[in-house]
């Protein structure tokens, strides 16, 4: 009886141990059960399926940012982000794009005609990522950190489409842009150029 007792006990385990990994699975997750302490912590998956582990862009400054396709704030937003990524790409700087329809539905379409919008027609050469949640019950994990666990100064609600988070090299969030500060405003370059300088690019993997 006891035998018996404990092979149900282990199948039980075995289904609690799985069940995490479908969740990890997502589209924005940890890669464990432990508290994230900055986003480099998070695996999420680029716009062709692909996991994605944002440790991969230690030593590199991000923005990150939550794009959809028919807002008003989009030919402004397109139009000045691949300029702002090909000016200082050079010096270790990345974006990243969630696209989100979290905003009057205005990102309505599949990742694959997402990702042939922003490349086709805004040549977007940086890093496209899967179609998340950036508010709401369903929020990505990552989003939920961007929101809930990065301090006063810049945790809060996603605001609207195209809303920036810049991170440093260590993957510390240290500044937050509205929607409608543009990619070349003054303020955004300002921050963006001092995190570039602020420490050389740090060899990957240390």
């Amino acid at each position: 009886m006891l035998r018996k007792t404990f092979s149900w006990s282990v199948g039980l385990m075995g289904l609690v141990v799985l069940c995490p990994g479908l969740v990890l699975g997502d589209e924005n997750a940890t890669k464990d059960d432990a508290k994230p302490t900055s986003i480099l912590d998070f695996e999420v998956q680029d716009i062709d399926g692909k996991p994605v582990a944002l440790a991969d862009y230690k030593g590199d400054v991000l923005l990150i940012v939550n794009v959809a396709s028919e807002c008003g704030l989009t030919q402004r937003n397109y139009s000045k982000l691949e300029p702002l990524f090909e000016k200082y790409r050079g010096q270790g700087f990345r974006i990243l794009a969630f696209p989100a329809n979290n905003f009057g539905g205005q990102e309505p379409g599949s990742n694959s005609q997402i990702k042939q919008f922003c490349t086709t027609k805004h040549g977007a050469s940086y890093d496209l990522f899967a179609k998340v949640s950036v508010k709401g019950e369903d929020i990505c994990p990552l989003y939920r950190y961007l929101t809930e666990e990065t301090g006063k100064k810049i945790a809060g609600e996603v605001q609207w489409n195209f809303q920036k988070y810049l991170v440093d090299r260590r993957g510390e969030v240290i500044a937050r842009f509205s929607p409608k500060v543009d990619p070349d405003s003054k303020k955004l370059i300002k921050a963006l150029e001092e995190a570039l300088e602020s420490s050389k690019p740090m060899p990957k993997g240390e």
